[in-house]
């Protein structure tokens, strides 16, 4: 159990560091089409924070899921609005 719990925050400590190195890599012409990406990412991270919510495994599991919920939808949510306000920024005037 306790190597189950080790390897798993090995792999999340790895997807945060690979994911903030892709992040910061990407040119400001393609941060429009990324976000775009992203949100749709963000919508399957809340379809699986809504499962872990509501499988009914425990307490904990129920809480960690109902935080991952609240932080998935402000994550999509503030990532549609970004993206809208950036590509408000290539219309044209008048």
């Amino acid at each position: 159990m306790e190597t189950d719990l080790v390897a798993l925050l090995t792999i999340f400590v790895l997807a945060i560091f690979v994911g903030f190195e892709i992040i910061t890599k990407v040119p400001p012409t393609l941060h429009t089409p990324l976000m775009s990406g992203s949100n749709a990412i963000s919508g399957i991270t809340l379809v699986g924070a809504l499962t872990a919510a509501g499988s009914g495994h425990g307490t904990l599991s129920t809480v960690l899921g109902c935080i991952a919920v609240v932080l998935a939808t402000v994550n999509a949510v503030g990532g549609f609005v970004v993206s809208h306000r950036m590509l408000s920024m290539f219309r044209k005037k008048g």
